[in-house]
């Protein structure tokens, strides 16, 4: 049996999407969140296999989500269902961890399937989002290069911890801390925490 936590702000979306799951003989839904914190706490408590994420929740995007989960060393694998197919999007998503992105015009059978190969370790993509990834693996530029200090902050980042308490863990003052994060911003090509994060575990530099 594959257990499977929804992550989606809307009730009905929540509601349909149980009982296309659950019309299956192999899939179960254990649990529901409304918010991406929600969910994290949920995925924490209820060790689901998969987690059906919506991208763009209040309280928290799902990418933000799907970076703690990742950093927290969870065992669910994350699927991204969602109406949003941007370039940013799609890419925040897969680099933040996600084993699957997928467009909620599926049909229940194209999901059920999607969450099967999931929970066999395979990366699920709606067609269109696959194109848009050979496109920017293409164009894909160097990989940087980040201090160790700049890496330990970020290590830090991903963990949810504010500036104040990485200075405290480093034993720098926050002042050093946002300057190391300018400096791997700048390297990375990047403008804020989330997106530093993200660039650095694509780059593999976490």
């Amino acid at each position: 049996m594959i257990r499977i936590l929804l992550a989606d702000d809307h009730p009905v979306v929540r509601e349909g999407l149980r009982a296309m799951l659950e019309a299956e003989a192999d899939l179960e839904v254990v649990g529901e969140a409304s918010s991406g914190p929600q969910a994290e706490a949920q995925a924490a408590a209820l060790t689901p296999d998969i987690v059906l994420m919506d991208l763009r929740m209040p309280g928290g995007g799902g990418v933000d989500s799907i970076v703690r989960m990742t950093a927290a060393g969870l065992p669910c694998r994350v699927i991204v269902l969602t109406t949003y197919e941007t370039d940013g999007d799609i890419l925040r998503a897969v680099e933040a961890g996600a084993a699957g992105y997928l467009l909620k015009d599926l049909a229940r059978g194209e999901l059920a399937d999607a969450v099967r190969a999931a929970a066999r370790g395979e990366t699920v993509l709606a067609p269109t989002v696959a194109a848009r990834l050979v496109d920017h693996l293409r164009a894909r530029p160097e990989r940087p290069h980040l201090s160790d200090r700049e890496t330990a902050v970020l290590r830090l980042v991903a963990e949810g911890c504010t500036n104040a308490e990485i200075g405290r863990r480093l034993f720098i003052g926050e002042s050093t801390v946002k300057t190391h994060l300018l400096r791997a911003f700048s390297k990375l090509g990047v403008t804020d925490r989330t997106a530093a994060v993200t660039s650095a575990m694509r780059h593999d530099l976490l």
